[in-house]
């Protein structure tokens, strides 16, 4: 495995439809994180917030099957391959890439994140 270059212990990951090819999100990851999703061919992703590793999903139901990870030329940065369950943005939308500048909403909304998070949303 390439030796992946790390700041501050995370590399941010970009997340795209392996169909589509839409860019879904952009999350960060730690080495454990990493590891992890090879392990399990799931997504996961380590929240800066929160300060732990969290597995896209495990609260919605909307997992990532991670099928190819692809690292760029610099290695600090990866490129997950996904196939998407559901909405890939807590806020229900399909994309976390969902308005433009001018909050036009240009993607569609998936899920109401009141009835699955409840009060946390956006936490």
């Amino acid at each position: 495995m390439l030796a992946l270059h790390y700041t501050d212990g995370l590399i941010p990951v970009v997340v795209q439809d392996i169909m589509s090819l839409e860019v879904l999100m952009v999350a960060y990851a730690n080495e454990e994180a990493v590891s992890l999703t090879r392990e399990t061919g799931f997504a996961h992703y380590f929240s800066r917030s929160r300060r732990k590793i969290w597995k896209k999903g495990e609260e919605s139901g909307h997992v990532q099957k991670v099928r190819q990870i692809l690292v760029d030329c610099d290695e600090d940065c990866l490129l997950y391959l996904v196939e998407q369950t559901g909405a890939a943005c807590h806020t229900g939308y399909l994309t976390c890439f969902y308005r433009t500048l001018d909050n036009e909403i240009i993607s569609e909304l998936i899920f109401d994140p009141s009835e699955v998070y409840g009060n946390k949303v956006g936490e």
